[in-house]
């Protein structure tokens, strides 16, 4: 093993790059060729359904910035940084295997089924698919896995903006600038160039500003807000951007995020192409056993659980099947957005793997390790006592050590890289607080897609009782299903009562993702693509068996005997729903089994069973 020990990163990079490639060129086509045939000729919901409101043919390039932005939210920046305590290769070999076989095929999968069900919610799938019972009960699930989710994304955003009002002023910047890209691309024909310009030259021009106007303490006392402002103030962004037509804030403010997310990551490959630094944490670490203070857990089963958005991620689902297929202009473009975006999504979780693992190991643990525990983990392993961390602290002007969660550690990773390049020894504080702001707009992009999203799930199933809520154009209910949400998660982010429900992000994440495979093999077969099904079928399979068995360890190992009985409680929960849901898809599939290709469905396919679109 220590032959992979001080690679260079320059080399990890160049083989990420060439592995998604050889990917995209190779197993997207053939999936969206041989597995789900995609037709260019077919009308997408965006077209049949276009209200101006939720359903807006896009084109495909703002709409590429817009799922890339919703689906990278925490997860590709904070899990490869926690999961560098067990060395560099478990994290590097996930996200490289777990994204080409499973991420892309589950984002794309989950896309084709949205778009062949009018657009619809991943519930309302199964509830056609499988059944109506399995449908409410995936309903349910997605819902209680949701809230949690933009609760603990919300808490990260929070703690990432809390008394940084550069990364502040800069965020709520982007809002004004995003009204008015929308109002240009909705009112000024083939403008998108147009508003990419504007977006661009005031995104940049909001960055630079922000850092001199802080520098003024009467303007940086205005954006100095308390944890509980931002609370509030989120809670309410994430109400506007489910009620407002989407193409008024929503799109164009992803589309603009994108902008600052993959020109960071381009500086951060930049970075390293200069730099060229070597990677300080070993390939494994003696903590893939367990008993890191990072993870409590072994490297398996917790690898594939700690990254979850960079290789595979059950929210991506979500997005895929809320706001994105009722964007989508073209069948076509399934690969370019799904696939695409996710592969894109990798390349951000292996170079924030890297970050984190340029820094040398005594400093990544001694930001890392809770302050409480530091002394006697120092006692255990004597040779990880920090050795530049003082030094940043200096330089940064923050006190680093025991910032826990994997942000700091990345914003400092990022820093030490770009500090490294000729001429930018003296900026290592603007760096780091550029990439708190990074991660800040990283994770708020995925709180509107996902909270816009909540009010589709949430509108369908009070439809089930009411079905004036399923009229989309019902403002009474468009209102009330958002008012109802955003408030479900923004009571607990306000109340701070999720702040330790983190942990269960990874396991109802992923098992989410599983749910999203699994549902989406059951209409593949039922389509009488049976063989070609099993690309959907294996990774969703993998993915049950890894999540249970990781979930099983969490609560027996980690909450139980901690008398985290709450934390038990809700892992339960998700799994027991999910359970139910899994069950119940394998049962239909031995029903498929049985049935033969006789029938034509809307779109002209021979399938074994017709279903409600």
């Amino acid at each position: 093993m220590d032959v992979f020990n001080g690679v260079n990163a320059l080399t990890l990079v160049f083989i990420a790059l060439l592995v998604f490639a050889i990917a995209y060129r190779f197993y997207g086509i053939f999936l969206a060729n041989k597995v789900l045939k995609l037709n260019a000729a077919n009308v997408t919901p965006a077209i049949e359904f276009s209200d101006g409101k939720d359903y807006v043919a896009t084109n495909k390039n703002v709409l590429f910035g817009h799922h890339f932005a919703a689906i990278a939210a925490a997860g590709p920046l904070v899990g490869p940084v926690l999961a560098a305590q067990f060395g560099y290769l478990p994290g590097a070999l996930w996200i490289l295997i777990g994204c080409v076989l499973g991420g892309g095929v589950h984002d794309m999968v989950v896309l084709f089924a949205s778009v062949r069900h009018k657009g619809k919610s991943l519930a309302t799938i199964a509830g056609k698919e499988i059944g109506t019972g399995t449908g409410l009960i995936a309903g349910i699930a997605i819902l209680f896995i949701l809230i949690l989710t933009l609760a603990g994304l919300s808490l990260a955003c929070i703690s990432a903006m809390h008394e940084a009002s550069w990364s502040l002023f800069t965020v709520i910047a982007t809002m004004p600038i995003a009204l008015i890209m929308g109002l240009i691309m909705r009112y000024r024909k083939d403008s998108v160039t147009l508003a990419s310009i504007f977006g661009g030259i005031m995104l940049i021009a909001s960055i630079i500003g922000g850092h001199e106007l802080m520098q003024i303490p009467a303007i940086s006392n205005i954006f100095h807000w308390k944890i509980a402002t931002i609370s509030i103030a989120i809670t309410v962004y994430g109400f506007l951007a489910s009620v407002l037509p989407v193409w008024l804030l929503l799109v164009p403010r992803d589309y603009l995020s994108t902008y600052l997310k993959i020109g960071t990551i381009l500086m951060l490959t930049v970075g390293v192409i200069f730099v060229h630094p070597t990677l300080q944490m070993p390939a494994l670490t003696r903590f893939v056993s367990g008993g890191g203070p990072v993870i409590g857990g072994p490297v398996l089963p917790f690898i594939f659980i700690v990254i979850a958005c960079g290789a595979i991620s059950g929210f991506h689902a979500i997005i895929a099947t809320g706001t994105t297929p009722k964007m989508l202009t073209n069948e076509k473009e399934i690969l370019f957005v799904g696939y695409g975006a996710m592969l894109v999504e990798g390349f951000v979780a292996l170079m924030a793997l890297i970050a984190a693992c340029t820094l040398l190991p005594g400093d990544y643990f001694a930001i890392n390790t809770p302050k409480e525990m530091y002394e006697s983990f120092i006692a255990q392993n004597p040779d990880l006592k920090a050795i530049d961390l003082a030094y940043f602290s200096e330089k940064i002007g923050v006190e680093l050590q025991g910032r826990t969660g994997g942000a700091v550690s990345l914003a400092v990773g990022m820093a030490h890289i770009f500090n490294k390049i000729p001429y930018m020894d003296d900026v290592m504080a603007y760096w780091y607080n550029f990439a708190i702001m990074f991660e800040a707009v990283f994770i708020l992009t995925a709180i509107d897609a996902g909270t816009r999203v909540g009010r589709f799930f949430l509108q369908e199933m009070i439809g089930r009782v009411i079905p004036k809520f399923n009229d989309k154009n019902w403002m009474p209910g468009l209102i009330i299903s958002s008012l109802l949400f955003t408030f479900s998660w923004g009571y607990l982010v306000y109340t701070g009562n999720v702040s330790s429900i983190w942990p269960l992000f990874g396991i109802s994440n992923q098992l989410l993702a599983a749910c999203g495979l699994i549902v989406c093999t059951t209409m593949l077969i039922r389509m009488n693509r049976k063989k070609y099904a099993l690309c959907a079928a294996i990774p969703g399979v993998f993915m049950v068996l890894i999540t249970f068995w990781a979930g099983y360890e969490q609560v027996l190992n980690m909450y139980l005997p901690k008398g985290q009985y709450l934390l038990a409680f809700l892992a339960c929960i998700a799994m027991v729903l999910m359970f139910i849901v899994f069950v119940n898809t394998f049962k239909r599939w031995y029903q498929l089994s049985k049935m033969k290709a006789d029938q034509l469905d809307y779109y002209g396919d021979t399938v074994k069973e017709l279903v409600e679109r």
